[in-house]
Order: structure tokens, then C-alpha cells, then sequence
């Protein structure tokens, strides 16, 4: 029979490989080349064909010829073709041969990055280092709702640019004996997003801060905090995210050394 700590590790560790897998797919981030911001002039970008433009109009103008193998929404471009990307959204993707070029908005500017299955970082990808799974790092919980679910504004990697995400509450909870608080941002489709940089930040682990996702919180507030399964942001891994930080208040007096670690 196996104990709460051997479970534990087993459910974590098919969980990692689940997260490394998506790491490794082939557009995935550590296959990110190259990052550029779009005015509104044409502009030729290096190793892409056709040009690039923002005309300021919520929208990025791809001009090429039917030989350049272009493709938006599954037509080859002979022309122009325009694309509305949304901030904050993922970005619009466009097909050029084997590679994937990502049409991205932050706030008023318009970023264009560079996704190859042949990047270095994909191919050289060896794992995310962690740090040992303990129990000690899951803990319980309480979630307070905000009256209405907020829109903050929080710095990001890239100087010069905002993120907006939406705070629904507080999480507050007790670790390594002390009790915490911590802005809760929506997540993704369902559960809680929590950004957060620790006594760790900068020295072990990613300075920018990283996020543990958790379920949706019980009928009573309750919800389980596992660290160990704490990420790193895409900024981590590659040097052309424009990955958000975490809320002002959003850090801990202790040193989580739990969950993802930095490698560089």
C-alpha cells in the first residue's frame, strides 16, 4: 500500500511530464526566435517574406505574394490580408512553411514573434528543474470573492508595457507557519491563477514571479494549494515573451521552494 507521500509524488510527476510535453511541441514556447514590435510603416522582417504593418486601426496588414507560401485562416495571401488581434488574447496565428508567425496586441502596440519547430531552445530542451515534492507545500486554503470581479493593471517583463488581468479575490492560507494573502486573477476557463513572487524570486527561481493554478474553490471558500506544482511564466524560457508580473501585493514573506525552479 502505497503512503500519502509516494501518491503524492507519482501524481506530480505525471503531471510534470504532462507540462514538459506541452513545452516540447513544436510551437510551443522554446520555440520562439524571434520577437519585433509593428508601427505603421511596412516593415521587412529578417528570414520572413512579404511586410508587416500596424496601421493603428486595431489591426496588423500581412502584404506578400501567393509564391511567398503565406497562409491566413487557410488561405495562401496574394495581396493583403489583415488580421485583428486581441490584447491580452493569444495572438493570430499565421502559417509560413513549417513555421508559425504569432500576431500578438499589448495594449496599443502590436508585437510579432516568430514560432520554428527548428529552434534551438525546443531542440536543446532537457526538463524544467523542480524543487523535491513535500507535503508540507499543500496546504488549505480560503477564498473570499470580490463583491464584482476587478480589472487591475500590472507591469510586465518588456518596459513600457501593462497587462490587465481580472481579480476575482483573496486566497488567504498559513505557510511555514505564517498566514499569507494573495490577489486571486481569474483562470483560464475554470479555477484561480495566483502570481506571485516569494523569498526565492531572483535567486533560485524566476525573478519575474511564478503562478500556481488552482481548482475552483469549494462552496465554503475552500480550495487546496499544492506548490509543488508552481510554474514558471513562458518568460522564464525564452527571451521573447512579454509575460506580465504579479500584483503589487502579491508577495510572500517566506521562501517557496516548492514547485519550478530557473535555469537561467
Amino acid at each position: 500500500m502505497t503512503s500519502v507521500a509516494e501518491d503524492l509524488t507519482t501524481d506530480w510527476q505525471r503531471w510534470h511530464d504532462e507540462r514538459e510535453a506541452t513545452l516540447r511541441e513544436p510551437h510551443g514556447w522554446l520555440s520562439l526566435t524571434a520577437l519585433e514590435w509593428l508601427d505603421d510603416s511596412e516593415q521587412v522582417i529578417t528570414d520572413l517574406p512579404g511586410t508587416w504593418r500596424a496601421p493603428g486601426d486595431g489591426t496588423v496588414q500581412i502584404t506578400a505574394s501567393a509564391a511567398d507560401g503565406v497562409v491566413v485562416d487557410g488561405a495562401t495571401v496574394d495581396g493583403t490580408a489583415t488580421v485583428t488581434p486581441v490584447d491580452g488574447a493569444p495572438g493570430v496565428l499565421v502559417g509560413v512553411g513549417e513555421r508559425v508567425v504569432e500576431l500578438a496586441r499589448r495594449t496599443d502596440s502590436y508585437a510579432l514573434r516568430v514560432r520554428d519547430p527548428q529552434a534551438s531552445t525546443r531542440h536543446a530542451f532537457t526538463g524544467v528543474p523542480s524543487f523535491p515534492v513535500e507535503e508540507r507545500w499543500v496546504v488549505t486554503g480560503r477564498f473570499e470573492a470580490y463583491p464584482e470581479p476587478q480589472r487591475i493593471t500590472v507591469g510586465a517583463v518588456v518596459d513600457g508595457l501593462q497587462h490587465f488581468p481580472t481579480a476575482v479575490g483573496t486566497v488567504t492560507f498559513t505557510l511555514e507557519g505564517t498566514e499569507q494573502r494573495l490577489v486571486a486573477l481569474a483562470g483560464k476557463g475554470a479555477g484561480l491563477s495566483l502570481h506571485f513572487r516569494d523569498a526565492t524570486s531572483g535567486v533560485s527561481t524566476y525573478g519575474g514571479g511564478r503562478i500556481l493554478r488552482t481548482g475552483d474553490p469549494g462552496a465554503d471558500g475552500t480550495l487546496v494549494l499544492d506548490f509543488n506544482r508552481t510554474v514558471n511564466l513562458p518568460c522564464a524560457l525564452t527571451a521573447f515573451a512579454t509575460c506580465p508580473l504579479p500584483p503589487a501585493d502579491n508577495v510572500l514573506d517566506v521562501a517557496v521552494e516548492a514547485g519550478e525552479q530557473s535555469d537561467r
